[in-house]
């Protein structure tokens, strides 16, 4: 009797990614800074809440207090951008010329995840464009 163990998620897509590590770097950087940038402003909109939000050496970390802490990170090995989510786990980002950081594994966006999740926790629209 053979048996057969089921996979409850997808197999990881495997692609060599096409970005050199130089233009990896600028696409890195730049989508690290305007995301920087964006939830700074976002939290100087909000009520005072206590959350912050720091960037240094590669690695964003978003405190949102109870609702928990986002770590997004560059990874040059991989030409990746890194997210940990208190929401929805890690998911690692490959860069796609049409529709920027992608999560292989399900086609999601950085963009929209982040909007999604932050949205939430708001509780009104926040709309994440990097």
């Amino acid at each position: 009797m053979t048996f057969r163990r089921t996979i409850s998620t997808p197999a990881p897509h495997i692609t060599e990614s096409h970005l050199t590590m130089e233009n990896y770097h600028l696409k890195a950087d730049q989508t690290m800074e305007d995301l920087l940038e964006t939830l700074e402003e976002i939290l100087d909109n909000s009520e005072p809440t206590g959350y912050e939000v720091d960037y240094h050496s590669g690695v964003l970390t978003l405190k949102l207090g109870s609702h928990g802490t986002y770590v997004i990170n560059k990874q040059p090995p991989n030409k990746q951008i890194w997210l940990s989510s208190p929401r929805s786990g890690p998911k690692r980002y490959d860069f796609d010329d049409s529709s920027g950081w992608i999560y292989l594994r399900d086609g999601g966006s950085l963009n929209d995840l982040l909007s999604e999740e932050l949205s939430d926790v708001f509780s009104r629209p926040i709309t994440i464009r990097i």
